[in-house]
């Protein structure tokens, strides 16, 4: 595997796992706070758990050549938004836009983009919010907006992704029609259980207020 040197002082690797990881930290610091602080607020957290990771420079590789650009420092940094990634699980349906509502209000984060596969699921059923964000990571001579990809989704959805992932994974994309279909089925059962949980959520809360 090759990677030519970039712009912006970003020259290796090594320089940009440094810089990557410091913006999960960042970001998995700030989800900590603002669960702490609805916890003390609403006794109430919106967060289950949180998942972090940096992609490997080949699978960077791999989606640069897929897409027909060269493997450069350059390229990796503009054109793929997800080496860094951030994957927030929580309890319902409801809490992913109110994480999302949270997220965008944090007045050094900037929101690049967003998918809402909650309201317009893939054809295949997967579930989950995504947002591309930047958030500026402090170097000692300089500051670097650094992307950050985040997806919030309930735990069923991350379950269902999960078998999704795996399945994709054994047959390299080209999975077999009925266990697709069962894929699809599957999702529709998630969904359900996902609205009848927070229906039972909203009641148990509405009779604690009474």
């Amino acid at each position: 595997m090759e990677l030519v040197g970039g712009n912006d002082g970003i020259e290796t690797w090594q320089e940009v796992s440094l810089l990557y990881n410091a913006a999960l930290h960042q970001m998995e610091t700030k989800m900590e706070i603002l669960n702490e602080e609805f916890q003390h607020v609403h006794q109430y957290n919106p967060i289950e758990h949180i998942k972090a990771r940096i992609k490997t420079p080949e699978s960077i590789v791999k989606k640069l050549k897929r897409n027909g650009l060269d493997s450069t420092i350059e390229n990796m940094v503009n054109y793929v938004n997800d080496i860094a990634g951030i994957r927030i699980i929580c309890s319902f349906t409801s809490d992913i836009y109110r994480i999302a509502e949270m997220i965008k209000h944090q007045q050094d984060i900037q929101v690049i983009k967003v998918k809402d596969y909650i309201t317009y699921p893939k054809t295949s059923g997967y579930k989950s919010y995504h947002m591309i964000i930047t958030i500026p990571v402090y170097l000692s001579d300089r500051k670097v907006d650094t992307k950050v990809e985040i997806q919030i989704r309930t735990v069923a959805m991350d379950f269902w992704a999960s078998l999704e992932h795996k399945i994709n994974y054994k047959f390299e994309g080209d999975v077999p029609a009925h266990i697709s279909q069962e894929l699809v089925d599957c999702a529709k059962m998630v969904s359900d259980l996902d609205d009848k949980m927070l229906q039972l959520n909203d009641e148990i809360m509405d009779l604690g207020r009474k």
